[in-house]
């Protein structure tokens, strides 16, 4: 392909890094906020009172990130350029009562996290993250990253239809991994996630914890022009965002600011304190609005112009599906991020946002690509409406051509993560 930017490889070779580090949301905040401290952010806590400094912060909440860059001379109606995108991804997810098991199997019980594909968490080597609250109210991130865990798919002697019928799975029955042989020692689990993370025995109080395929990122292909891994959806968009906001708050003159806003939630809807449909993002940004001095006329102000470009995964072109897919619109991997239009709002995205991401991929010299669905398959939807509809701002729906979403494994094209970051760190310069 032709392309105005260069591809850097060192940026997929970090963001497949960071897909490593990040098996859960809680390890991904905690992942892109050291890097925005490398770049000179700070953290600020919603309990405190916020100055109106120039400079850039950040807020942490549960699975959620909030990072924003006030440049000099910055008004209180100055508006925002956003970056929206989410940290959670679907998996399999530890019950309240985690130690199961039958016929001299221990199990571990899980619930079913958000739309995954149940298959592909089949006969994978697992391991367990999350995070671990203790007596005193404090969290732990906790990371067992080698193989602990496994879900046994049926041998086809014991299924003969399998491949004739195709598989069908209980989600209740089936989706139960294994860990280890013997009787079911209740607070086994935990006992072994204390020891893990080298906490005294009845330290832990609340647990956050979650499966994940230890296998690390990989080039694939003849000529290495693919990626698969991990949690891409929507991590590869939290990446770039990142990337993009250290690059933006480096820049003179800067006549917006720019804004990360990693949510948890949005596979399961959005619908909670670190949601795109919480009260988070609304609340940040008019807290740095009032720390500057400002009215609620200055917020109103703001708000109005403010844009914000909602980055998530879509779908490339599947080739033994292509009948799946719009005809006229068949997005490929490595042909730069697409433009995601729905006219029934499954996402923001109208003419004058599609203006407004053009010149972005334009002035980084960056291709890019349309995608709308079938009419005879239904949508998926993102953040993008939720946060045009809360906050009555101007919202695009972007992202990254992939294949296998929600597997427990993706694809994408090794140069798209580079050419998003950089359509970002143009969106965000304003």
């Amino acid at each position: 392909m032709s392309t105005s930017v260069r591809f850097d490889r060192g940026h997929t070779d970090d963001l497949m890094s960071f897909l490593a580090a990040s098996p859960s949301p809680y390890h991904a905040v905690a992942n892109a906020a050291a890097r925005l401290e490398k770049a000179g952010f700070r953290q600020v806590v919603e309990t405190d009172a916020w100055d109106g400094e120039a400079g850039g912060k950040y807020v942490l909440r549960g699975g959620a990130l909030i990072a924003w860059y006030v440049p000099e001379g910055a008004t209180p109606a100055t508006p925002f350029r956003i970056v929206g995108a989410h940290t959670d991804s679907p998996n399999l997810r530890v019950k309240p009562i985690p130690d199961t098991g039958a016929r001299g199997w221990r199990q571990i019980a899980v619930e079913i996290y958000g739309g995954t594909l149940l298959n592909t968490w089949l006969d994978r080597d697992l391991g367990l993250s999350g995070r671990v609250t203790l007596r005193d109210g404090s969290h732990r991130l906790v990371n067992v990253d080698r193989p602990l865990l496994r879900v046994p798919q049926l041998a086809v002697h014991l299924d003969r239809s399998v491949n004739a019928e195709g598989l069908k799975l209980d989600k209740q029955r089936h989706m139960t991994p294994i860990w280890g042989l013997g009787e079911v020692q209740e607070g086994g689990l935990i006992s072994f996630v204390e020891e893990e993370a080298g906490l005294a025995a009845g330290d832990v109080r609340g647990w956050d914890l979650m499966v994940h395929s230890v296998e690390p990122p990989a080039y694939l292909g003849r000529d290495q022009e693919l990626v698969a891994g991990p949690r891409m959806d929507n991590l590869l968009s939290v990446h770039a965002g990142t990337a993009a906001l250290a690059a933006a708050s480096a820049q003179d003159g800067l006549s917006c600011i720019p804004v990360l806003a990693a949510f948890d939630h949005e596979e399961n809807g959005s619908q909670s304190d670190t949601g795109a449909d919480g009260p988070l993002l609304g609340t940040v940004l008019e807290r740095s609005v009032f720390a500057r001095g400002g009215s609620y006329e200055d917020r109103a102000r703001a708000f109005a112009g403010t844009v914000c470009l909602s980055s998530d995964t879509g779908h490339a072109v599947h080739p033994n599906y292509t009948e799946r897919h719009e005809p006229g619109h068949h997005p490929l991997p490595n042909g730069g991020p697409i433009l995601k239009v729905n006219v029934n709002q499954r996402y923001a995205t109208d003419g004058g946002g599609r203006a407004v991401f053009a010149d972005a991929c334009e002035r980084a010299g960056v291709p890019w690509q349309n995608f709308v669905s079938n009419n005879s398959m239904p949508c998926g939807t993102t953040i993008g409406p939720i946060t045009a509809a809360r906050h009555g701002i101007t919202t695009v729906d972007i992202g990254v051509a992939i294949l296998s979403m929600h597997s427990a494994r993706e694809l994408c094209g090794a140069e798209d993560p580079h050419l998003l970051a950089a359509a970002l760190t143009a969106f965000l310069e304003g």
